[in-house]
């Protein structure tokens, strides 16, 4: 608070002292608070729109019947749930998101082994980026129907595997088995350019001085990449591995459009949608999806339990 002494009175006495209340802040620095909030605004509106309004209502739709075409809602508690973890079949469909997970082990270990090639100086490394990380950004559709075709009787597949004498008298999608290490294997190609340029951006961020110091020590490269490169993009790992969990127990596009389900592909959401758009049971549909939703969050969490994201020091 700011004081103000009065003019002394003609008797000599002390003067009194006045308060004045302290001045409002001005205007710019008004703006200043307001102004990051202006432009959050359009973001935080689509985010609530698009993401938490719908999670919101299908919640509610899970404690319901609804058909999905009825304008009536009844109210039927935690039945759905039952019924979920009451039908055994309705989880088996998890057995197939084995494979995708096991294929995601061999997309990070491929992915990082790439990214640490091409963060040194190699012939035509750009490239290379390119081809890499070229089918990320082709449509999942557009890569089903190709390897449908590719995986066919007499197809792309069993032309190269003649050049070489291979038999190809085998149905590559024909079995539960052979159908999904092929769904697994496409899905390799396609998410590989993804956690490449993840890895190599990380990697591309590790001082320079740090591969420098190590060469005039005499390290081999997987000395640097043991020492350097690996704790260096610890947190990038991990959250490779968080993408990898989540996206292996909610596979759909790949097998949708490949094999419809079929031959013992179906996954957890394939069937979910189903029971949505095929059964018209919109209210266990929901209640699927939100146990999903929980299963990604408690894998997730568990994981960064385990793995918890350290500061990386490597001076």
């Amino acid at each position: 608070m700011v004081q103000i002494a009065d003019k002394a009175p003609r008797t000599g006495a002390p003067a009194p002292v006045r308060e004045r209340p302290a001045p409002r802040p001005s205007r710019a620095r008004l703006w200043r608070g307001v102004t990051p909030w202006l432009f959050m605004a359009v973001p935080l509106a689509l985010l609530v729109t698009f993401t938490y309004a719908p999670v919101a209502n299908m919640i509610a739709y899970s404690f319901t019947d609804w058909d999905g075409l009825s304008p009536d809602l009844k109210y039927t508690g935690f039945e759905n749930y039952t019924e979920l973890f009451t039908r055994p079949e309705l989880f088996q469909v998890f057995y197939v998101s084995v494979y995708y997970l096991a294929a995601s082990v061999v997309q990070i270990a491929v992915a990082l082994y790439f990214a640490t090639l091409l963060s040194f100086n190699v012939r035509f490394r750009n490239l290379f980026k390119g081809i890499l990380f070229f089918p990320y950004l082709i449509n999942g559709v557009a890569i089903g129907f190709v390897f449908l075709y590719f995986f066919q009787d007499g197809g792309t597949l069993d032309s190269v595997l003649k050049l070489f004498g291979a038999s190809t008298d085998r149905a590559w999608l024909g079995t539960p088995a052979s159908a999904n290490v092929s769904l697994a294997g496409v899905s390799i190609w396609r998410f590989m350019g993804l956690n490449f340029v993840l890895f190599l951006g990380a990697i591309q961020s590790i001082p320079g001085e740090l591969y420098e110091a190590a060469e005039l020590d005499g390290a081999t490269r997987w000395q640097q990449f043991r020492h350097i490169i690996a704790p260096g993009i610890k947190p990038v790992i991990s959250l490779s591995v968080i993408l990898a969990i989540s996206g292996s127990l909610s596979v759909f596009e790949i097998p949708y459009i490949m094999t419809g389900g079929a031959t013992g592909t179906e996954t957890f959401v394939i069937q979910t949608v189903k029971l949505a758009f095929q059964f018209n049971k919109t209210g266990l549909a929901s209640a699927a999806a939100v146990v999903l939703l929980l299963i990604i969050l408690a894998a997730t969490w568990v994981q960064r339990r385990l793995v918890p994201d350290d500061k990386v020091d490597l001076v």
